[in-house]
């Protein structure tokens, strides 16, 4: 083995760049020189050749790819990704429907029960995740909502009873415990819990696999910790960890239950695929959003726009009926909570800012203020990604000490928000109780718009009505038009400056956090500071310019137009203010396109996530496919050594190999197909060898089930290491052709390397073949995987190409 193989990383998922000197060397493109295409004739020099060029091409994307995130990466490309606090090997998912001779007899063989079967169990899952989310969203609701209003009621009494002092010892401490519980989970549980999730699934439904982003550890973590957490008095939301959790919960069911836990089902079998499981969790993270909003149709416009790659009617179908059956689930236990059985939860808890009773007319004075607070949003919501993307790197320095350290961080910034929950409302002045006061004021234990605080009776603390309360509460208060002056401009901005920067330095510790409430709370002040400033020519009511300015700043941040607009309406029940969410959606996006990308997708970034953009790079289009190939390539012969195929799988972490029949099988070298690592660990673990070179797969039917070769769940797929093979047995022969997909998608070399991009992420491949454009040479070129496609690993061949960005 020559010293580049031992360069490479184990985990590498492209299947190029590793010499195998037991398999027949062709024809491939060697990018020492910058657009020329030399064919490797030589093995002998193949070794110094291979090393020399490796070299170059490592500091050249070592200058050029400086991620802090990543800083400690063995290798140069994207096969490595930060999976909660922890550099992990990655790989990609294959939505590829595998065609060999096994799964092509198996479906010709299907009765019309086993179909009907499957698509019955399609409609099944997508019911029991519809179920097992609303249960969920309403089991954290309930939990925070008690947890938190038995912290808020005991300050509280406190502070009436004078005894200041003992009500902030109160306060930190119940907060400074429910942080500690939410990061120990994180950092020593599920480090892949912390954070919203969503930048994770939407990954995963691009394509990548990292591990542990769907384990059951990561839901359990997922569930508590964001209770946890929110109860803590975090700037963060729970509404960003429901869209993980329904994922993780249709990952679940559909992989067939964990066998490390002893929850295994067999008849959903059907479901061990890539294919069926992206389905399954695109239901579960559109289920999320209408779990958390009450926003069934804006949870379907959420998987569409911001979540899943890939999008068809079937799956249009299936998404609107779990998020159907999540609003029914959700209902039904809210009905039952307004009778008074459900502690503390009330009315509230649920998101749901009612403001269809306020008036929705406007007129030209009222569209410049709609206008300038899309703007106002725009360039709020680009700095807000560009200081999370700085307090991120930072974070990551800290993270990477261990998890003692992550706790310790988590627990800095719960002391950090309680004493600025507590101490700023002493900032403000005490405000005399409206006489027309829709409410009680001041508000005595239970929960209101009017909070005394350290006031004396008959006063309220304005500033205190905002930080010692749920942030629902904080939200529906910021949304009403009961109260048009009850707070003071100099309380708004104070808050303001608070939540903003709370909410930057709160994302990024250990802890389930979403980005959505903090957003909505942030946009909701200075819009209702934009209302105040606009009241005298404004006929709109300043709790509808809060909703707008929450609107212009979620715009400004998570770059999601047709899916926001939907949710915020359905949020607050008033369709009137249609047009007005519109207009401020599409300013606030544009503005903040000029500055940076969306939050979620400056979040892949960070993580080293391999994200496949639905667009190609300006430079593809002056390259061809050709170009991005690196070789030389680990091929099989249709009937290969055993010790063939063990030596190439020790010596690389390559997942898909060509198979090439040459003579006496064919009369010429051809492309038979390409065939799956796990495929080859099965057959080799079932010891399916022949003595001599001869097919013998046509008796694989008695030895093999389709189900042998399907898909594992999350950690348990078959490794090299569990199979053990005789001297003996390593120079008999494997017969490749009954696993071998014979039909992989191909392109010509000469293809531009834009539209082999788009063509690869639009079917979802995870290898796409190569061939050459004349004949007489080798029957294929190369193989092209998502990473050769990043930018990265483009422009580290091809610096100049920078130019053309």
């Amino acid at each position: 083995m020559s010293q580049f193989q031992l360069s490479m990383d184990p985990h590498d998922d492209v299947n190029h760049n590793v010499v195998n000197h037991n398999v027949v060397n062709h024809n491939v493109v060697n990018h020492n020189d910058d657009d020329e295409e030399n064919d490797i004739e030589n093995p002998g020099d193949l070794d110094f050749k291979e090393e020399e060029r490796w070299g170059s091409m490592s500091e050249r994307n070592m200058s050029s790819m400086k991620m802090p995130l990543l800083r400690k990466r063995t290798n140069t490309t994207s096969q490595i990704a930060v999976v909660g606090a922890n550099s992990c090997p990655i790989e990609s998912l294959d939505y590829e429907m595998i065609e060999n001779d096994l799964f092509k007899q198996d479906w010709r063989s299907r009765k019309r029960v086993q179909i009907f079967q499957y698509v019955f169990l399609k409609w099944g899952l997508a019911l029991l995740i519809g179920l097992a989310t609303g249960l969920v969203g309403f089991f954290n609701n309930i939990a925070v909502e008690n947890i938190s209003g038995f912290k808020l009621l005991l300050t509280n009494k406190l502070m009436l009873e004078g005894s200041f002092f003992k009500a902030f010892l109160a306060f930190a401490g119940c907060n400074i415990t429910f942080a500690a519980a939410a990061g120990v989970l994180c950092a020593y549980i599920a480090p892949a819990a912390a954070g919203s999730g969503i930048p994770e699934v939407k990954a995963y439904l691009n394509g990548v696999d990292a591990p542990s982003i769907l384990a059951p550890s990561t839901l359990f973590v997922k569930i508590f910790g964001s209770v946890f957490g929110v109860s803590a008095g975090f700037v963060v939301g729970k509404e960003g960890p429901m869209v993980h959790t329904g994922a993780c919960i249709a990952n679940l069911l559909g992989q067939g239950g964990s066998r490390k836990y002893g929850l295994t089902w067999n008849w959903l079998r059907y479901f061990k695929n890539d294919r069926d499981r992206r389905d399954l969790i695109t239901c579960g993270a559109a289920a999320g959003v209408a779990a958390a909003f009450r926003a069934p149709v804006g949870g379907v416009l959420f998987a569409l726009e911001e979540a899943a790659s890939w999008w068809r009617s079937a799956l249009l179908w299936r998404t609107f009926f779990t998020t159907a059956v999540v609003a029914i689930v959700l209902r039904g236990f809210i009905q039952y909570c307004w009778t008074g059985k459900c502690g503390l939860f009330g009315q509230g808890g649920l998101i749901m800012y009612d403001v269809s009773k306020e008036v929705s007319s406007y007129g030209g004075y009222d569209i410049l203020a709609v206008i300038f607070l899309g703007v106002v949003g725009g360039v709020l919501g680009a700095f807000y990604n560009y200081l999370i993307d700085k307090v991120l790197r930072t974070y990551s320095i800290i993270n990477e000490k261990g998890p003692s350290f992550r706790v310790l961080l988590v627990i800095v910034i719960s002391v950090l928000t309680t004493c600025c929950a507590f101490g700023l409302p002493w900032l403000a002045k005490c405000t005399p109780c409206p006489i027309d006061a829709g409410s009680k004021c001041p508000t005595v234990g239970e929960i209101g718009h009017y909070k005394r605080f350290q006031c004396p009776p008959g006063y309220y603390n304005d500033l205190a009505s905002l930080f010692l309360t749920t942030n629902d509460d904080a939200i529906r208060n910021l949304f009403s038009n009961a109260i048009i002056r009850e707070f003071q401009m100099s309380s708004l901005f104070i808050f303001f400056v608070a939540i903003y920067f709370l909410g930057i330095i709160t994302y990024g510790i250990a802890v389930p956090a979403g980005l959505f409430i903090p957003v909505i709370l942030g946009g909701s002040v200075y819009g209702r500071i934009v209302g105040r400033v606009f009241h005298s020519l404004s006929v709109l009511d300043t709790g509808l310019f809060s909703l707008l300015g929450a609107a212009s700043f979620l715009g400004g941040t998570m770059r999601m137009t047709v899916s926001l607009c939907v949710i915020l309406l359905e949020l607050t029940n008033n369709l009137l203010l249609l047009p007005l969410v519109m207009i401020v959606l599409l300013i606030s996006k544009t503005v903040a396109d000029c500055f940076n990308h969306g939050v979620y997708d400056q979040i892949l970034k960070l993580k080293g996530l391999p994200y496949l953009e639905a667009h190609a790079e300006a430079y593809m289009k002056h390259l061809v496919a050709g170009d991005a190939v690196s070789g030389p390539l680990v091929t099989f012969s249709g009937v290969e050594r055993v010790e063939t195929v063990v030596h190439a799988l020790q010596s690389t972490g390559h997942n898909g190999f060509p198979v090439i029949n040459e003579p006496p099988f064919s009369d010429t070298p051809e492309l038979c197909g390409l065939v799956l690592r796990s495929h080859l660990l099965v057959l080799l673990k079932a010891k399916y060898f022949s003595h001599d070179s001869r097919l013998s797969g046509r008796d694989i039917r008695k030895k093999f089930s389709p189900f042998d070769f399907a898909k594992p769940g999350t950690g348990k797929g078959l490794k090299l290491e569990d199979i053990t093979i005789t001297e003996e047995e390593m120079n008999m022969y494997i017969d490749l052709h009954p696993i071998t997909n014979a039909s992989p998608y191909t392109v010509l070399e000469t293809m531009s390397l834009a539209k082999a991009k788009i063509l690869f992420r639009q079917i979802g491949l995870r290898h796409m073949c190569v061939v050459p454009k004349s004949q007489g040479r080798s029957p294929i070129v190369g193989i092209l995987t998502r990473h050769d496609f990043m930018p990265e690993h483009i422009l580290g061949l091809y610096p100049h190409m920078r130019q053309h960005k």
